[in-house]
């Protein structure tokens, strides 16, 4: 069990660093907006290194929601679509292995973006932070992204390509936006503020926010992130036990 474990993380690991949805939406446009926001457009000066680090943390995390809905769900239509599931099934592999390792290396992939657009940060702006605050940051980024996997199972459960890829790009930059990734909640209206603090785009950010200024994660974001992310793993089991019905 534990060699099909490796073999089968080391192989969706290969597949998925292929995946031009990856290599676009969670690498090059986040280093992109950061260059953009933060280099090009005028910031305010008094408040500048704490932006710079704030708006890292912003598009870090929108980098990781965007790998965990759209190459994560995507892949897994694609795969259906093409029998390779269906294959599977006729393979000593089981099932629990396959998604196991499928979210274990999606974890891999996303270490090595978070790492990526950190350097990005620190070579663009010169973002400093204590090595504590790095490794924190990681942790938590890590922990947040486990809802946005599971929303990535239930894109995953669709029957189209095309169809998925639509939902899960609106999703993602409903989710993004009005979350606060891409502008500060400050500036949205009063209800939407409202209605931001409650999405999980906004808890996730919010973590890793509070730490790039010393404080901890406050405890509805960890509620929040623990309940989104029970809400989407009931919802995928559901779904996918009513398909295979």
């Amino acid at each position: 069990m534990k060699r099909m474990f490796i073999r089968q993380c080391q192989a969706e690991l290969i597949r998925m660093s292929r995946n031009r949805y990856y290599i676009i939406w969670s690498l090059l446009m986040p280093i992109m907006f950061y260059f953009i926001f933060t280099r090009i457009m005028s910031t305010p000066e008094i408040d500048a290194e704490i932006w710079k680090a704030h708006y890292l943390m912003s598009m870090t995390t929108f980098s990781i929601m965007g790998s965990s809905i759209m190459t994560l769900g995507i892949k897994m239509v694609q795969e259906r679509s093409e029998g390779w599931t269906l294959y599977l099934k006729i393979t000593p592999l089981p099932t629990s292995i396959y998604f196991t390792a499928k979210i274990a290396a999606q974890t891999v992939l996303h270490l090595f973006s978070i790492l990526v657009i950190f350097l990005a940060g620190y070579i663009i702006n010169g973002v400093s932070l204590t090595p504590a605050q790095w490794l924190l940051c990681i942790l938590w980024i890590l922990f947040g992204s486990m809802p946005f996997l599971a929303i990535g199972t239930l894109v995953g459960a669709m029957k189209k390509v095309e169809t998925a890829a639509g939902i899960s790009n609106l999703v993602y930059i409903a989710l993004a936006v009005a979350g606060g990734m891409w502008m500060p909640v400050e500036v949205f209206p009063k209800f939407m503020q409202k209605i931001s603090k409650w999405l999980p785009s906004n808890s996730f950010a919010e973590g890793a926010w509070e730490l790039i200024r010393g404080n901890s994660p406050s405890v509805q974001s960890f509620l929040l992130i623990i309940g989104y992310l029970f809400l989407f793993v009931v919802l995928s089991i559901y779904i996918r036990k009513k398909q295979n019905a």
